[in-house]
């Protein structure tokens, strides 16, 4: 168990109601940041969301800071190189592989830097889940490691292992508790049989739901045991699989709230189910990009008030078990907007512990 940073030894999480590590009305980050600037990204992130900041992630570095490139970093035994369809599994750590662990060492200096000047006392990082992960990369023959169970199984181990060492470091470098947030952008596909073989002519067979939930609930328990706090479960699919999700442990889940809006009804029986048993949800209510027109605080606090309306609970649980984020990365905004989106995400925080007049 990693040790708690400030205020002594992390305790387990407990059951029920999930144990809130951060201020109430606190708002995060989903992950991405524009640019190739760790210590300015991760100066943005901790200056705006200075009650729960994240590790940043820079895609725009290419090779190694995607979402595939920085779980790979994590792999313990296990490398990973670039051929022209993707990552692929190699004998050794060559050139892709350890760029890609030099990038999460950097971001991981940038981000102890700016914890020094301010101190938080819980930050997230964010990480590849095993389906995402196993659907990302290919076996030598340039089949998916989701289609190999013994090379599933390896990666998983090799990303529990590896998550474990990362998040130890973590918390030793920043003294704050560490929230690990799985990303699962490739899981609704995995499900549903979406993914190209090969060949590109057919299709892999769809994972059936409860091994989905196995594995996933494996790597959960896993990361929870490595920090005592609360496992985000992330996918901002226009349906995400919240049941499977909320069934495979999550104590949090973070979702696109925007695309909420005439979502069927068994969409939001899961959400109803999973809310009613105390799971925390980080609701994307913020654009990624800044749109033409200028949203005001109520219009973006709109949809998590019709999503608890619908739910037939009252509007003051938003300030115990939600927290306001992006609706998805914000590696695609200017450096402008992400001030400002993550400066209204903070707002909405507050608004939910103190709603304004005439809500």
């Amino acid at each position: 168990m990693a040790a708690g940073g400030r205020g002594g030894t992390i305790g387990a999480v407990s059951s029920g109601e999930t144990q809130r590590f951060w201020p109430r009305g606190a708002a995060t980050g989903v992950g991405s940041m524009p640019g190739i600037d760790a210590a300015e990204a991760a100066a943005v992130v901790f200056g705006e969301l200075p009650e729960f900041p994240h590790l940043p992630e820079l895609p725009a570095r290419g090779v190694g800071a995607d979402v595939i490139g920085r779980a790979a970093a994590l792999l313990v035994d296990l490398a990973v190189e670039v051929v022209p369809s993707g990552y692929r599994v190699t004998a050794r750590p060559g050139r892709d592989h350890r760029r890609a662990v030099d990038l999460l060492r950097w971001d991981t200096d940038a981000v102890t830097e700016a914890a020094e000047r301010s101190r938080p006392s819980v930050v997230k990082t964010q990480v590849a889940g095993p389906w995402t992960l196993a659907a990302g990369v290919e076996l030598p023959r340039g089949h998916r490691v989701l289609t190999d169970e013994g090379a599933l199984r390896d990666f998983t181990d090799s990303l529990v292992e590896g998550l474990a060492a990362h998040v130890t470091e973590l918390a030793d470098r920043t003294g704050a508790r560490v929230v690990v947030q799985l990303d699962e952008p490739t899981l609704p596909s995995v499900l549903a049989g979406a993914l190209s073989t090969p060949s590109g002519y057919g299709t892999v067979a769809a994972v059936p739901e409860p091994r989905a939930r196995e594995l996933l609930g494996t790597v959960v328990e896993a990361a929870r045991a490595a920090t005592g706090c609360p496992v985000v479960l992330h996918c901002c699919a226009r349906r995400p699989p919240v049941g499977l999700l909320h069934a495979s442990g999550a104590d949090a889940i973070s979702l696109d709230a925007t695309l909420l809006r005439g979502a069927p009804g068994a969409l939001l029986d899961e959400i109803g189910e999973a809310w009613d048993a105390g799971v925390t949800f980080l609701l994307g209510l913020v654009p990624s990009v800044e749109g033409e027109a200028r949203l005001k605080l109520k219009e973006l606090a709109r949809p998590a008030f019709d999503l608890v309306d619908r739910l037939g609970f009252a509007r003051e649980t938003l300030a115990e078990r939600a927290v306001p984020t992006p609706t998805c990365g914000l590696a695609s905004a200017d450096n402008d907007w992400v001030r400002r989106a993550l400066s209204l995400a903070r707002d909405l925080g507050k608004a939910f512990v103190e709603p304004v007049e005439g809500w």
